[in-house]
């Protein structure tokens, strides 16, 4: 089964700024200040920041829905590295194409790109669950706005797509499958995992590419009938 997802995977994955000393200028006699960012030639009035979030205490109605949400956030937390490696290298790979024109160059440099990931991989990826894979590719959707299945469609031909997508559902793993926490609550779970991570310092944040405010959802969430709405 893990070797089975590994096989799957393996073909589709391919504002804080560093402020070192900052001081304050005055402009002029109204005392309006300046600030100077070091390495910085640009003088600015103010320093923008990223928009940041103020996480609520986690309350659970159960023991059950406790585990859950704990056993999700180690398997999120688990995969996730590889969701923002597979957007990394889908960015290098079809900025890399642009410049090569001829098919069977492109076709070349594509399988190269993907035996390097897999030399590299390959091992880890063995190691996944069947529910972590299901999260890996939700989240490979979250990174890249493209279905796995899609992927592998572009990367390599059509009937490969179907035949690693009939594979995967064998295992029921759909590569098809999307990132939606604005509908489905167990996505929602996986987002509001992400960002706490993120806050923390425990993930390396990869803003996602889909359109969908992190306050919003935890404002339709925490409202369980207007979020079946």
């Amino acid at each position: 089964m893990k070797r089975g997802f590994c096989l799957l995977f393996l073909n589709i994955l391919l504002l804080n700024i560093a402020i070192g000393q900052v001081e304050e200028q005055p402009l002029d006699s109204i005392s309006e200040k300046l600030i100077i960012i070091e390495g910085d030639s640009i003088v600015q009035s103010s320093i923008a920041l990223e928009e940041a979030y103020v996480f609520g205490r986690l309350k659970f109605s159960s023991y059950d829905e406790k585990l859950r949400y704990y056993i999700l956030r180690r398997k999120t937390q688990k995969v996730y590295p590889y969701a923002k490696l597979a957007a990394e290298r889908l960015v290098e790979l079809n900025d890399s194409l642009k410049y090569i024109k001829r098919k069977g160059k492109r076709k070349k440099y594509t399988k190269k790109v993907q035996k390097y990931i897999e030399e590299e991989f390959s091992e880890e990826l063995k190691k996944l669950t069947r529910t972590e894979g299901q999260i890996l590719v939700k989240l490979i959707y979250r990174q890249t706005g493209t279905t796995a299945f899609d992927l592998v469609k572009e990367l390599r031909s059509g009937w490969r797509a179907f035949w690693y997508n009939t594979t995967a559902k064998l295992f029921k793993i759909s590569i098809k499958e999307e990132f939606h926490p604005d509908k489905i609550e167990e996505d929602y779970l996986i987002e509001d995992i992400l960002q706490r991570a993120f806050a923390a310092g425990k993930l390396e944040r990869q803003e996602s590419v889909l359109d969908y405010n992190y306050a919003d959802l935890f404002n339709k969430w925490k409202n369980p009938n207007k979020a079946r709405n």
